[in-house]
């Protein structure tokens, strides 16, 4: 067997949800961040409309598609207390026009926090900065690792085995996390068991219904099989959040257009057109420079339409 290509073991899930209605097939696709082997199958539950990848790795074999070279695993923490210096007026003046923010939060007091998937904790300590009892959870032993370096309280391993805080969280957190969860409502049930009365849930995923997913299907980036288990649309979302003891408050279309870019990337590098162009656009959402500010009106208009391919939710713990 090939030390680099271990055998790699699949398994067929039902809907967490509890449905029996099937599923419908909706597209099938391979991994395009990293060229990895092997041909997915995204399936939608027909009681639900839930969609899944169907087969997937186990848990035990999923690792082989998380190379040391996934991105967020190698972004370096900020520690806390630094600055990163203030913004240029240019970039200042876009970002309060154009309201650009990924990581919006509700206006709370600072208090006890988790972050789900801190990665290299880039977040937490940012977090902690601002007063913030923070705390992470990282599957990467290299990503936890830096944390921890950092100063963090970081639990490596999988949400399913962290052990029960010490206090409930206030506020819990989890960016672009969730579709990774091989069972996102048990996950959900859990955090909610975490959180103190009224507490507070700010997640973000893609947004499988957009209009880059029915525009560029397997080429879209945000797909990103077989790392991405599940597949969200605002009504799935939040179905689930409420089947785990949530209550959607708000959701926000993310004013980003990186996914668009990248799947342009991906199909240009397909036709093998434009190569250096491909590979520009493909690593947009890592490493964005001017081009972001450039389409920031193309992504607020997109966002008012609800049609990026990134979205934000608060929830609250319902009691």
């Amino acid at each position: 067997m090939d030390p680099e290509r271990p055998e790699l073991e699949f398994e067929s899930k039902a809907c967490p949800m509890g449905c029996n209605a099937g599923d419908e097939i909706i597209l099938r696709g391979r991994d395009r961040l990293h060229h990895l082997p092997g041909e997915f199958t995204l399936v939608r539950c027909r009681a639900c409309a839930l969609m899944r990848t169907n087969p997937r790795p186990t848990q035990r074999s999923v690792s082989f598609y998380y190379p040391e070279d996934y991105g967020p695993h190698l972004r370096a923490p900020v520690r806390s207390g630094t600055s990163q210096g203030p913004l240029p007026r240019w970039k200042a003046l876009l970002c309060r026009l154009f309201q650009f923010d990924d990581y919006r939060l509700p206006p709370l007091k600072p208090g006890p926090l988790l972050e789900v998937g801190c990665a290299s904790g880039a977040f937490l300590n940012q977090m902690a900065g601002k007063g913030w009892d923070v705390r992470g959870i990282e599957l990467s032993a290299n990503a936890a690792g830096r944390a921890r370096a950092s100063g963090l309280d970081v639990y490596q391993g999988p949400l399913e085995s962290a052990p029960d805080p010490d206090r409930p969280f206030h506020l819990v957190v989890a960016w672009m996390v969730l579709e990774h969860l091989y069972d996102p409502l048990a996950a959900l049930v859990k955090l909610r068991r975490w959180t103190s009365q009224g507490g507070w849930l700010v997640i973000s995923v893609p947004n499988a219904a957009s209009m880059e997913f029915r525009l560029f299907r397997s080429f879209w980036y945000a797909l990103q099989l077989p790392t991405h288990a599940f597949h969200f649309t605002p009504r799935t979302l939040r179905r689930v959040l409420e089947r785990g003891g949530w209550k959607m408050e708000r959701l926000f279309h993310q004013k980003n257009l990186s996914n668009l870019l990248s799947s342009m990337g991906y199909v240009l590098q397909e036709r093998g057109l434009w190569q250096s162009v491909a590979g520009r656009l493909i690593r947009f959402p890592e490493y964005p420079g001017w081009e972001r500010y450039a389409v920031f009106p193309f992504a607020y208009l997109a966002s008012f339409l609800g049609q990026t391919g990134r979205m934000t939710v608060w929830a609250r713990r319902q009691d």
